[in-house]
């Protein structure tokens, strides 16, 4: 076993603020508004399993299609890039077309695509490539714990923080993730050439 406190806390952070669990407050209240109860447990389970399950099968799908593991680094520290861009600026670079109005059951929409996107499927894959793989699974279940206890105290975190608080918040993270996605970058061109 390779446990390594620093791995650990670096993949967390990465993890939490691509996942975005914090920003995503606004989005969790309006749904908890529309449909009336969210399943806190089920959502953070079901995003927790499929973060777990893509770190174990996503190598593999991706030799399956000829791809290695760095050049999905890169690719990765561009999605990352781009999401930072996201949170410092306030603009909207990627809309999902689903529409959330029409879906009943909450797992899915928190579950997957908001807890457990496209951003952070490939940030599992960018930061398998960088640290070993029982260090990110504990990573994936600290986010998953704090996934679990904001999706439950949603509402009194909105009044605690405020709107302009998460902002800030969205901010902060939006400039970690940039520097991140710049040392994945980095780290992983070398590997290519």
């Amino acid at each position: 076993m390779n446990f390594n406190i620093k791995e650990i806390f670096t993949a967390f952070m990465v993890l939490f603020a691509v996942i975005d669990i914090v920003g995503n407050i606004p989005i969790i209240i309006d749904l908890r508004k529309k449909v009336g109860h969210i399943q806190s447990e089920k959502a953070s389970l079901i995003a927790g399993i499929i973060m777990i399950v893509f770190l174990f099968l996503g190598k593999s799908l991706l030799e399956l299609i000829g791809i290695d593991v760095y050049s999905f680094a890169v690719a990765g520290s561009f999605i990352l890039f781009f999401i930072a861009l996201e949170m410092i600026l306030g603009i909207t670079l990627y809309k999902d077309d689903d529409d959330s109005e029409s879906i009943t059951a909450t797992v899915f929409p928190l579950a997957f695509p908001l807890i457990a996107g496209p951003g952070s499927l490939t940030t599992l894959l960018s930061l398998r490539a960088e640290f070993f793989i029982e260090n990110i699974i504990i990573a994936v279940l600290c986010n998953v714990v704090v996934i679990y206890v904001v999706l439950k105290t949603s509402p009194k975190i909105e009044r605690i923080i405020g709107a302009n608080g998460i902002k800030i918040i969205r901010k902060i993270f939006g400039v970690i993730l940039l520097a991140i996605a710049v040392k994945l970058f980095a780290a992983n061109i070398q590997a290519l050439f």
